[in-house]
């Protein structure tokens, strides 16, 4: 028996009034939440055409060869940064006039995993191997409505077919449980004489790397408690007449505290390492994420609000790189600059109708709500009204204009922890000093694991 798809009614609807316009197929992806059990179909959104088909739409007798699998995949990378936590591109559809035949299929096989490893390859984290390994596939018929729907095995690359069931569901995320943190950045990379002459990406990424592993390490605290991960959720809450646990409207607040020390275990020295710069990122980020409201496990959410964690600082650094990169500012320019600082984008948030679930973007200072409104359109073929758009985090300035002292101990990064909760972008600080800096690690406390506490 294949996996069961519960997908909300508002998708068939979408699939359903997707005009072909004369063109051989129209293809997109599939959006929701994976458990043990089921997985869960929130949203679907067509692949945008490219301008030049636009021009001149394609023929209708056109075969699938046309499918540009680079514009298919870039598109679920540019919709995967607009995914809060919990949320995944599941799967891929296409719709033609024709009913499914085995060049559809094969095509869809392609672009399934091409997606994947689309959506993942510059991720901070990796899928557990508990974790739900099937992405689905969906041809929808516009002529008959008839639906074929099949999974594959996104780790083995030789996997064949399984058949899955598609069932509908009106509100399935209506009651979906929300999840909220403020998570302080203060990531402190030393440049080495070596390190220095890389790219600034290529430095931020080490240094978030081993960030990365702070906050995977890290303990989270679930409305002030710290509950064993396989306890239920909602144990303790209230039940309907049904029997079922009263979730509407529910949100719960996470914190997270992260060890000092990644390997409390092992005997650390003091190392000294010859450095010749630095790069840092500070600053508060609002982070997300959301849960089906099925029995779901407290394991489940923590994985869910980590993953949001490390995918929108990693997210926001990739943005600003590409920025960079179109504004034609060479990146060992930046690096060779005695001292500066780019702010990267801000976290503004979306709602879905009907669904407690809420979508995100980010905006640079200098953008328009008109363009964060077109931007939604244009990936997630969603029409978003301006007064809905929710800014999670405004800039604040006197928080960013102070420098940080390079000649100062590495292991000391903790003195500027706001005192009360700020609301403002990360900054990224690329820091230049001509003198030579000691880095030095300290070994870990007798009287036990001290934590460094990064929340509001």
């Amino acid at each position: 028996m294949g996996r069961t798809y519960i997908v909300e009614e508002t998708v068939g609807q979408y699939l359903s009034n997707i005009n072909l316009q004369g063109k051989a197929f129209v293809s997109g992806l599939l959006i929701g939440q994976c458990s043990s059990q089921k997985d869960y179909v929130i949203l679907a959104t067509r692949t945008p055409p490219k301008e030049e088909q636009n021009e001149s739409p394609t023929h209708s007798k056109a075969k699938l060869d046309n499918l540009d699998e680079e514009w298919a995949t870039e598109h679920a990378h540019q919709v995967s940064r607009m995914l809060p936590g919990g949320l995944l591109v599941l799967g891929v559809f296409i719709i033609t006039a024709l009913e499914m035949g085995s060049e559809f299929q094969n095509t869809l096989r392609r672009l399934v995993f091409a997606v994947e490893k689309s959506v993942n390859k510059k991720r901070l984290w990796n899928f557990t191997e508990e974790e739900v390994s099937e992405r689905v596939i969906l041809h929808f018929c516009s002529s008959t409505k008839k639906i074929f729907c099949r999974t594959y095995d996104i780790h083995d690359p030789k996997s064949s077919a399984k058949p899955a069931d598609w069932k509908y569901q009106n509100g399935l995320s209506a009651s979906w449980l929300s999840l909220e943190c403020t998570v302080y950045i203060n990531i402190h990379v030393p440049l080495s004489t070596t390190s220095v002459s890389y790219t600034l990406e290529k430095n931020t990424k080490n240094g978030l790397a081993r960030w990365a592993k702070q906050i995977e390490n890290g303990i989270y605290l679930i409305n002030g408690q710290v509950k064993d991960e396989d306890c239920d959720l909602l144990e303790g809450q209230k039940k309907s007449s049904r029997g079922n646990t009263q979730a509407a409207n529910h949100s719960f607040d996470i914190r997270v505290l992260t060890q000092l020390l990644l390997n409390s275990d092992h005997r650390s020295t003091a190392m000294v390492q010859i450095c010749s710069g630095s790069v840092n990122l500070k600053g508060a980020v609002k982070c997300r994420a959301y849960i089906h409201s099925n029995k779901p496990k407290v394991k489940d959410a923590v994985q869910a609000m980590k993953r949001d964690i490390l995918n929108t600082v990693a997210d926001r650094c990739e943005i600003l790189f590409e920025d960079l990169l179109l504004n034609e500012i060479p990146e060992k320019k930046v690096m060779n600059s005695e001292k500066e600082f780019h702010i990267l984008p801000h976290r503004v948030f979306v709602p879905i109708p009907g669904s407690t679930v809420m979508l995100c973007d980010y905006k640079f200072g200098d953008e328009s709500a008109e363009e964060i409104r077109d931007h939604f359109l244009e990936m997630l073929d969603r029409m978003i009204q301006i007064e809905d758009l929710e800014i999670a985090e405004e800039i604040n300035t006197a928080c960013i204009s102070s420098s940080m002292d390079t000649e100062a101990s590495l292991d000391n990064t903790d003195d500027e922890q706001p005192k009360q909760p700020i609301k403002t972008t990360i900054v990224l600080k690329i820091q230049q000093n001509i003198g030579v800096i000691a880095a030095f690690a300290v070994a870990a406390l007798a009287a036990g694991i001290s934590f460094h506490y990064f929340s509001d």
